[in-house]
């Protein structure tokens, strides 16, 4: 798949990915990196780690938050929060960070509710805490199942006194005091301590990765970049083969599970993506390997009989090499056929004018740099030939 997408001339990563209803023990998806991109993907700028950002791991870091709710056997205290619900309402009513607050979201699993706790400046994952867990379904709560359990609206839950089991992100554990819910409307408690004030029952990777978490491999902060899906392998094991007895016999006459994997390339995501990724103000460029065409010709004005024929000529013979070329006969002016040219994004442009001809020469364009070159008229073949294995190899990036 690196092989394909690097012919096809697109800047890319691959990236580890969950598996989803396909299943499997592993699987890559392959990104091509455009601001436009649906995805987000996050990577180490020193190694080679890149994952989606559902399935990215990070390194915590060691050093413990500072927050100026340390206050060794300072008693819960709680205050007043009118209509604040949202941590942004709560830390600007307050005038503290939001990793001073502890989020308190309730979900609901097939062996009942459970509450997860993350800092105030992170986000729960779903997946994650899924895992985590080790349930098969996790969805957040409705409005009244939160009510039920905590005897608040949303926005005030906490941790204090809750009758469900409780799991927290790993970064809680580092932190000893907090802000939390009061489980009471228009209400939040100060100087919460967890393990004083209420219990934990389980700590876990359970919140989404956020720019500048540390690589799990090398340590180095990682960075975000957007991304388009274009293809996407799986490490299928025996799952399928053993549920459907797809089986061979080993050498020694032994009967054993295929082990199998599945692949898909989107042919189509590919070529808006390559689009999304090279493009200027004047239209597509597009990567030598997939342009539609290699090059256009276009003949300034074919009522001039030189131009007309060469043009013929050149087409014929362009054909005969195997070069795939669009003839651009139309009875347009020559601004209107170099607008289209440009915007159809087709790498060569070759140019028949009248004042070269008689000269012997021929202009040929290269729709990215725009660089023009003038050459004699027979060797007009044998230099596109060079131009396009060039950018051929270099899959004219």
């Amino acid at each position: 798949y690196c092989r394909i997408f690097t012919r096809c001339g697109l800047r890319f990563k691959p990236v580890e990915a969950e598996t989803g209803q396909i299943g499997g023990s592993f699987s890559h998806e392959f990104m091509v990196l455009a601001e436009t991109g649906e995805e987000t993907i996050a990577s180490c700028p020193r190694c080679t780690y890149a994952a989606n950002v559902e399935k990215t791991e990070f390194r915590r870091r060691n050093e413990t938050p500072l927050s100026q709710f340390e206050a060794v056997g300072r008693a819960i205290e709680k205050v007043l929060t009118p209509e604040k619900k949202t941590v942004e309402q709560v830390t600007e009513f307050l005038g503290v960070s939001p990793r001073d607050l502890l989020k308190t979201l309730v979900f609901e699993t097939e062996r009942g509710p459970i509450a997860a706790l993350v800092r105030g400046d992170h986000e729960i994952d779903e997946k994650k805490l899924r895992r985590c867990l080790e349930a098969e379904t996790v969805q957040l709560a409705s409005e009244s199942t939160v009510e039920r359990i905590t005897g608040a609206p949303k926005g005030f839950a906490g941790p204090v006194g809750l009758k469900v089991p409780i799991v927290a992100d790993e970064d809680v554990r580092v932190q000893r005091y907090f802000i939390t819910g009061a489980n009471e409307k228009d209400a939040h408690l100060l100087y919460v301590h967890p393990g004083r004030d209420f219990t934990i029952d389980r700590f876990g990777d359970i919140r989404r990765f956020t720019p500048g978490d540390l690589c799990p491999l090398c340590g180095e902060e990682m960075r975000t970049d957007k991304g388009i899906e274009v293809g996407h392998t799986f490490k299928l094991g025996t799952k399928y083969s053993k549920a459907m007895r797809a089986l061979f016999l080993d050498p020694e006459g032994n009967e054993k599970e295929m082990v199998m994997g599945c692949y898909g390339i989107g042919l189509g995501r590919t070529v808006a993506a390559a689009i999304e990724q090279s493009y200027d103000a004047d239209g597509i460029i597009f990567p030598m390997p997939i342009a539609p065409f290699q090059v256009i010709l276009v003949p300034v004005n074919l009522k001039v009989a030189p131009i007309r024929e060469t043009a013929e000529e050149l087409y014929g013979k362009l054909e005969e090499e195997g070069i795939e070329v669009l003839y651009d006969d139309r009875e347009e002016s020559p601004g209107v056929k170099f607008k289209d040219a440009d915007l159809l994004g087709i790498p060569l442009r070759i140019t028949l004018g009248e004042k070269n001809l008689k000269k012997g020469l021929v202009e040929i364009k290269k729709r990215r740099s725009k660089e023009i070159t003038l050459v004699k008229k027979e060797e007009v073949i044998s230099r596109i030939q060079a131009m396009i294995a060039e950018e051929m190899a270099q899959g004219a990036l």
